[in-house]
């Protein structure tokens, strides 16, 4: 079987509301993950951002693991490299919970 690469539908997004912060800001979980690769395939996604609208967070989130770049583009992983089945997880609390989806990404082929 030849693998057929990759696409930002290959990168998930999970969002749930988890405790809020003791001053009572809601809080929200986000798992990113790299759903893309099986048993004839593998591939690594890079470059991920992320339509975020004015995303902010009262808890503060590694710039590393996730951040606003601009109005509606967030960066994944400081732009580097997921594997196949890797997970990228970090919580914020905010007033109201930011739908997350995926904008753009890039391909790397091994």
């Amino acid at each position: 079987m030849v693998g057929r690469g990759c696409s930002k539908e290959d990168i998930r997004i999970y969002e749930g509301q988890v405790d809020p912060l003791p001053s009572g800001i809601p809080s929200y979980s986000v798992d990113i993950v790299n759903m893309c690769g099986n048993e004839y395939d593998d591939c690594n996604i890079e470059d991920i951002h992320v339509h975020c609208g004015w995303f902010s967070s009262v808890r503060l989130i590694n710039p590393k693991v996730f951040r606003r770049i601009e109005y509606d583009d967030c960066l994944v992983n400081d732009g580097q490299a997921l594997s196949s089945g890797t997970v990228i997880s970090f919580q914020y609390a905010n007033t109201y919970s930011y739908p997350l989806s995926v904008s753009s990404v890039h391909c790397l082929h091994l």
